[in-house]
């Protein structure tokens, strides 16, 4: 009888780190968030359960971004020096149709968020779950030599944006403006803010069309 050498039994794949949830007793204190929440943005809402959500704290030379938003398809944040479009710097965290959370690199060229293929972004964790979208990332405070990356270092307005997407394709959302920082936004100074989502009406911000669009072409061609 011949016998049957099994030989060594194949390697299995090492246990993937649990995405850590974002904590927000932390907030104004050793990191700066905004809270966006429907009813008039009144305080009570984390990570889980605000309409969206972002963190950002030092380390380092880096900058550390958190994102959530309740969505199947992205959540963005923008930084602009004037809170219209144009010269902006957005970063995106795309849930596509594999199921993976993407970070992506935006920047608005006149009237057309382009998609820039140097991305900032490292260390980058993403995660679909309770149909939510939630990321987190580093970058660098500052790049230099590239326009479509702006410093940190300065202060800018933030814009905030998310929308829902079926099976990787983004579709069409209700609204009005996308909601932006009262104020320019001081990476060195933590601050733990709420705001309404109520701005989220009428489908007509420029800011949210142009990444609808670009998210779609990029989806439609592919990934390689």
């Amino acid at each position: 009888m011949l016998s049957v050498d099994t030989g060594y039994p194949f390697p299995t794949a090492p246990p993937v780190d649990p995405f850590a949830k974002i904590k927000v007793d932390d907030c104004g204190k050793t990191k700066g968030c905004f809270r966006l929440v429907d009813l008039y943005g009144k305080p009570g809402c984390n990570a889980e359960t605000c309409d969206y959500f972002l963190s950002y704290r030092m380390i380092g030379a880096d900058v550390e971004f958190e994102l959530s938003a309740d969505t199947d398809g992205w959540v963005a944040v923008g930084f602009s020096s004037d809170k219209k479009m144009g010269g902006d710097d957005v970063m995106a965290c795309v849930h596509d149709d594999n199921g993976r959370v993407r970070i992506q690199h935006f920047y608005n060229v006149g009237q057309w968020a382009k998609e820039i293929q140097r991305n900032p972004a490292r260390d980058e964790e993403g995660v679909f779950e309770n149909n939510r979208v939630t990321c987190r990332f580093k970058r660098p405070v500052n790049v230099p030599r590239d326009e479509t990356i702006v410093d940190l270092h300065l202060s800018w307005y933030y814009l905030f944006a998310w929308g829902p997407a079926i099976q990787g394709s983004i579709t069409r959302h209700d609204i009005d403006s996308p909601p932006t920082s009262e104020r320019v936004v001081s990476i060195y100074k933590y601050e733990d803010i709420f705001m309404p989502s109520a701005a989220y009406q009428t489908f007509s911000s420029p800011f949210c069309l142009l990444l609808i669009v670009a998210l779609t072409f990029y989806l439609l061609m592919g990934t390689p």
